[in-house]
């Protein structure tokens, strides 16, 4: 399959928001960033909840329809270990939210970063079994999915380099991810698939043959971004496309050989560097490399 022309335009290039969340080092309204984009003709977006619920999920909706922009994912679900069956609860409650909110927003997926040891985000994890929390993802996966399949709703589960094992994710391979989606939707419905991110995955020797395992139905959101060497902060350091040793371009061809035609979604978290710039600025350093190094 020929690879798509990303070099005359920005047509396919989306914007996660958190890459301009922060502005000159300072939070940005989402009304603000979404205006922005718009103005440099991005098509997608891809909102954080956080940010939604501060400007009102209708309100964003609206503005949304109102720009002719779409989504390319909404971020996010998922975090569903838990130490006790209350908390185990309140997991899948607040996914069946952000089912809802991402329905409300005619998103093509909710992205689900999984969740890991109860407490380590905070310094304190609760107990130390991967076994435990694996199974928890996999039953609150299962719960999830039932009523996204209700609703009409995607999951994608975004594996999370290992790195964020302990605390964020302990999805940590393609492989892992798609094994979930097999046990989970063995006859491949659309319902449940991955978002790949390459700041995530770009390392793994599997990662050519996990993504033609995944294939088109399972392939529901791309994300890209560059990883520094060095990495002075293994959260909040990512690079612009082409400042790293990321092989962007290469990773794409064996996506698109894969079937996907969805948007390229630049994600970058950059408390040193990018967040420090103006919001358009990091746009059109956006624009320009989704062109040449993407």
């Amino acid at each position: 399959m020929n690879m798509r022309d990303f070099t005359t335009d920005h047509d396919w290039l989306s914007i996660n928001t958190a890459t301009i969340r922060r502005q000159q080092g300072h939070e940005v309204p989402l009304t603000r960033i979404i205006d922005q984009c718009a103005a440099h003709g991005v098509r997608a977006i891809s909102p954080w909840r956080d940010q939604v619920a501060a400007a009102g999920l209708g309100a964003v909706a609206r503005q949304l329809r109102a720009l002719g922009m779409g989504l390319s994912g909404y971020c996010r679900g998922g975090f569903f270990p838990a130490v006790d069956p209350a908390g185990l609860q309140a997991a899948l409650d607040d996914n069946r939210r952000a089912i809802d909110e991402a329905k409300a927003l005619d998103a093509p997926c909710l992205v689900l970063v999984t969740g890991s040891l109860p407490g380590a985000l905070n310094g304190a994890p609760a107990h130390k079994s991967l076994e435990r929390v694996r199974a928890q993802v996999h039953d609150g996966i299962a719960a999830s999915l039932e009523y996204a399949r209700q609703v009409g709703m995607p999951l994608a589960i975004e594996p999370l380099h290992p790195m964020q094992a302990a605390d964020r994710a302990c999805i940590n391979t393609l492989e892992q991810a798609l094994d979930l989606c097999d046990a989970l939707d063995p006859q491949r419905s659309g319902a449940l698939g991955v978002a790949l991110d390459v700041y995530h995955v770009w390392w793994d020797p599997k990662l050519r043959q996990q993504i033609a395992r995944a294939g088109a139905e399972r392939l529901l959101a791309c994300h890209v971004c560059d990883w520094l060497t060095p990495t002075r902060d293994l959260l909040s350091d990512r690079g612009m496309m082409g400042d790293g040793v990321v092989e962007l371009r290469k990773i794409r061809s064996w996506v698109e050989d894969a079937g996907f035609r969805g948007f390229s979604e630049v994600e970058i978290f950059s408390q040193s560097d990018w967040w420090q710039r103006s919001g358009d600025e990091v746009l059109a350093t956006c624009i320009a490399r989704h062109r040449t190094c993407v």
